[in-house]
């Protein structure tokens, strides 16, 4: 028998879903044979998203424009099987002196969002024979400490909490898991690490030799979705390469 990914029949929906992980985690998704709709902001460019892949312009953090856009879906597909909370994100910024406003927007972005997404698709959900499943994608910032995007961390923080929690009360029809990132080679990574050099450098700390790709966090994505983990629930799938190499070790490698 071969084991293989397979999401034919089932609709999915990718919160920021059109660049970066987002893009990633479509691509896979779509690939496996789900139908996938995704939501953001800004409309992708022309022909930047794969084969039939539905857009949706939708401001996630608003919780009437996120309970239009399942129920447009629904009204669409006739049912939602595939929840993935992947929009977010972070300037850097000095936690001493960030404004409330912006610790506000970037606790919305990251937590609360996600919190509008997975209540209103667990409504879909539960009332689905097959149920559904709702992932979150977290990030090791919400781990360990995370200087200079503190908010961010704390907000990926709760949300590895609340998959936790989620998965609990909603069970035993809807799964809920998060997928904890590492570092992803998205557009803005270079620049990110002041270019292709602190870039490459940057690769060198990860045990695995470099840093994740979009498709890297699709596949867990898309592996959490499926047949293959029907009794995986609760948990955070950590994508990250190995980990981040720690000071000592070099130390005591000499």
């Amino acid at each position: 028998m071969t084991i293989s990914v397979d999401l034919t029949g089932q609709v999915a929906l990718v919160t920021g879903g059109a660049r970066g992980v987002g893009r990633g985690i479509t691509a896979r998704l779509h690939e496996a044979g789900a139908t996938v709709v995704v939501c953001g902001r800004t409309t992708p460019e022309p022909g930047g998203l794969p084969g039939d892949v539905v857009f949706l312009p939708v401001d996630v953090r608003e919780p009437d424009s996120v309970n239009a856009l399942v129920a447009a879906i629904v009204e669409r597909f006739g049912r939602l099987d595939v929840a993935v909370n992947n929009a977010g994100g972070s300037p850097g910024t000095d936690a001493a002196t960030a404004s409330p406003r912006f610790s506000e927007k970037i606790l919305a972005l990251n937590f609360t969002s996600a919190v509008h997404v997975s209540q209103a698709a667990n409504a879909v959900m539960q009332g689905q024979a097959h149920g559904g499943s709702i992932i979150n994608i977290a990030s090791l910032s919400g781990l360990r400490p995370s200087p200079g995007t503190a908010v961010y961390g704390a907000a990926k923080a709760g949300l590895i909490s609340l998959t936790t929690s989620l998965a609990m009360e909603w069970a035993p029809k809807v799964r809920v898991n998060a997928v904890s990132a590492g570092m992803v080679r998205t557009e803005l990574f270079e620049d990110y690490y002041g270019g292709p050099e602190g870039a490459a450098a940057v690769a060198t700390t990860v045990p695995l030799g470099r840093v994740a790709e979009p498709a890297d966090v699709g596949n867990a994505v898309a592996w959490l979705a499926s047949d293959l983990a029907t009794f995986v629930s609760g948990a955070n799938l950590v994508v990250h390469g190995g980990g981040e190499r720690l000071a000592f070790f070099d130390h005591q490698q000499g």
